[in-house]
């Protein structure tokens, strides 16, 4: 080797080892070589113990991704206690805490985030219509800093009601629960007036915020004594879910909900997508943002799971008769 060629291949080796990657290969938005993990936030609607099942399958996505808490990132967690008005100062905190993406599920949040801020990425969980709210432009080019699940809710109110009607059918005056403090829930009534004009069936329409709200509407329930209760998709309900199907079953009210929490918590029947599954698949969303794709590049996904959840014994205890059509059609039978 001539004296030449080896001062060449010394300039060489100090380019490869002082020029940083490139930046399809830098992990992690650089944040490793900063000394510093990546921080994830993680802003829940109600308590770590109420979403522990959704919760744990947010954090097993991370991991089957290679994003484990306290080694290879930070998981930064608020949690609302089903309280709305805490939003704001929830979300300042994320924000102070410098976090790179922000989590969270239901349009409530996902629309005080993005009042927040237009530069931190926010993953949104199950929002029911992201589009007719305003939150995006489109699910196939959301834009700006915002992606995530939809969980199409207003277009599953109304079947919900139709396989209500093959559960029980006679029933006339449906008692409809619903938070009067979503802008996604005004949709999703809407929906289900208009579905149930065509099954002929009246409904009893019950907006609430509050807990106390939700006193004053098992009053009007008492009064009018529908034949059958149908709780919508919101956090609200998942927060007051055992009080709410504990009144359910004193007077024998049956009802297709949105969530299968309610079902566990004694509830008849619900219909909809698996949140626990969408909880997953957001961890798919964090990792590509903190590798730095851009928010505005990943299209807005609809669920891949529905589940069907009956509870048998609650059927039994409000003398329900569950069809061999309806029995055949579900995804789990709790007895």
């Amino acid at each position: 080797m001539t004296l030449g060629t080896r001062a060449l291949g010394v300039v060489l080796l100090a380019v490869l080892v002082l020029s940083p990657p490139v930046a399809g290969a830098q992990p992690l938005r650089g944040h490793a070589e900063a000394g510093r993990l990546p921080r994830i936030g993680f802003l829940g609607n109600t308590t770590p113990a109420l979403e522990a099942n959704l919760l744990g399958p947010f954090r097993e996505g991370l991991r089957e991704l290679g994003l484990v808490e306290a080694r290879t990132v930070v998981v930064e967690s608020r949690w609302l206690e089903g309280d709305y008005a805490r939003l704001p100062r929830l979300v300042g905190e994320l924000l102070a805490a410098n976090v790179d993406v922000i989590v969270t599920a239901g349009t409530p949040a996902t629309l005080a985030v993005k009042r927040a801020t237009t530069t931190v990425p926010l993953v949104m969980i199950a929002v029911g219509d992201p589009v007719g709210t305003g939150i995006v432009p489109s699910l196939n080019h959301p834009g700006g800093s915002i992606t995530g699940l939809t969980s199409i809710s207003t277009e599953m109110d109304g079947k919900r009601l139709e396989l209500l009607r093959d559960v029980v059918p006679a029933v006339s005056l449906v008692a409809v629960l619903w938070n009067a403090a979503s802008p996604l829930q005004v949709l999703a009534e809407q929906q289900t007036r208009a579905a149930a004009q065509v099954l002929k069936i009246r409904i009893l329409s019950l907006g609430v915020k509050t807990r106390e709200d939700i006193e004053g509407a098992f009053g009007v329930i008492r009064k009018e004594r529908p034949g059958a209760l149908l709780v919508l998709a919101d956090r609200l309900f998942l927060q007051h879910r055992a009080h709410v199907m504990e009144f359910a079953l004193q007077q024998r009210l049956p009802g297709v909900h949105a969530y299968r929490e309610l079902i566990e918590a004694g509830g008849l029947m619900s219909f909809g997508p698996s949140y626990a599954d969408m909880h997953r698949r957001a961890a798919y969303f964090v990792d590509r943002i903190l590798k730095g794709a851009r928010p505005a590049d990943l299209p807005i996904e609809r669920p891949g799971l529905f589940e069907l959840v009956i509870n048998m014994k609650t059927a039994r205890a409000m003398g329900v008769t569950i069809p061999q059509s309806v029995l055949l059609r579900a995804t789990e039978l709790i007895e």
